[in-house]
């Protein structure tokens, strides 16, 4: 029996945003919004809270995952822009960019409706612990570098091009284990875990955690299990699942804001020193076989078992670069072509600096591309995607 990879725990139904200046200018005039009251940490009630919200994000050049009070914001939200139905999370994007590149996979799923049916390949089956059809968007926001928004008393002008994620997604926070995933799992080269950082019951998360172990039963000893990070509605969650799930993970990967976050700290990321001091922090507080942080300028690998994932970081830099520039509709012949593109220098000359004198470090140099509408959403899910590409090639972990 082929071994195949399994992708969890949650799908959404996302709803892309087309980046309208015109359009948000009008609101932060209607609604009043001053330069003093920019904030990202308010929490977000109504309309006007998640346009101050959006503005300041759009101010620093950050992306980020934030909660909304109710879907009913979101879906008053986006009527006011046009704007693209999608299907989102970790796993399932995982799972689209694998599709691009002729891979099957099995999705676990905790909702559906006729937007995941219908957008949803022929090569991606799924398990599902939903009981009934529902809907809770996700408003998925592409900024460019160089956005401007207009408010009363000034403007502000995006340093960076970024994404910004805004839910309230019920099936997701309870994160239901579907009875099948045990199953599934039997015959796995890889299973993929996120999602649980939109969980805010701490009783409930201890529960499924318990479930998903039990059903990790089921793995084949060599299936590599692959961790990826993500902004956690209630920080503290982040520290159960770790202190849950790190005996089993073979592979622990997050993004620059994450990196930053868990140092507490901005890193300068073109800067060796800085990167290796934030590199060895964060491997102190997740020891895991390999410690993966993707950023715009490189993907690192650090740990015992760094060294034999070069070949799976350099794949999954290739296709997030190719979903940068060209979007959903890339395919395999497309991730080929982005291979001979310019990398960034200031990434290869930290990815050079670094293996020098660390051989528990890999690393592989981003792309510098310059591209006129850059897919700046998905990004991390698709270089997971890229990475599982090389574990279904070879088939377990070595």
């Amino acid at each position: 029996m082929d071994r195949h990879l399994v992708l969890g725990l949650g799908g959404t139904v996302d709803y892309e945003l087309r980046w309208d200046t015109a359009v948000l200018e009008r609101l932060a005039l209607e609604h009043r919004v001053r330069r003093h009251e920019l904030t990202t940490t308010a929490p977000i009630i109504d309309e006007r809270s998640l346009l101050v919200a959006i503005i300041a994000f759009v101010a620093s050049g950050s992306g980020a995952e934030r909660f909304v009070a109710s879907s009913e914001v979101i879906e008053r939200f986006v009527s006011h822009f046009d704007y693209d139905v999608t299907l989102g999370g970790t796993g399932v994007r995982a799972g689209l960019a694998l599709d691009r590149l002729g891979i099957p996979s099995i999705q676990h799923l905790v909702s559906i409706d006729e937007n995941v049916r219908r957008l949803l390949p022929p090569s991606i089956s799924h398990v599902s612990s939903a009981v009934r059809d529902t809907l809770d968007p996700h408003l998925i926001i592409q900024y460019p570098a160089g956005a401007r928004a207009r408010m009363l008393d000034g403007e502000v002008v995006s340093p960076s091009a970024n994404r910004l994620i805004f839910a309230n997604d019920p099936p997701n926070r309870e994160m239901a284990i579907a009875d099948e995933l045990p199953d599934a799992l039997a015959g796995a080269a890889a299973f993929l875990i996120s999602g649980f950082n939109t969980m805010q019951d701490h009783e409930l998360l201890e529960r499924r955690l318990a479930e998903l172990e039990r059903a990790m039963g089921s793995l084949p000893d060599d299936a590599l299990v692959f961790y990826e990070d993500a902004g956690f509605y209630v920080r503290d969650f982040a520290e159960t699942v770790r202190r849950r799930l790190l005996p089993r993970i073979d592979v622990y990967s997050m993004n620059e804001d994450e990196l930053q976050e868990y140092c507490g700290r901005a890193v300068n990321l073109l800067d060796a020193g800085s990167i290796v001091e934030a590199l060895d922090e964060v491997a102190a507080k997740i020891p895991v076989p390999a410690l993966v942080v993707h950023t715009r300028y490189w993907a690192i690998a650090i740990g015992p078992q760094a060294g034999t994932h070069r070949d799976a970081l350099e794949s999954a830099v290739r296709v997030a670069a190719t979903r940068y520039r060209l979007g959903d509709g890339f395919t395999a012949g497309d991730v080929d072509d982005t291979a001979a593109m310019r990398r960034h220098a200031g990434g290869a000359a930290v990815i050079a600096a670094i293996e020098e004198c660390r051989d528990d470090i890999a690393g592989v140099a981003g792309f510098a591309l310059d591209v006129d509408s850059p897919t700046t959403v998905g990004l991390g899910d698709s270089f997971v995607g890229g990475f599982l590409f090389v574990c279904n090639r070879e088939g377990a972990r070595s």
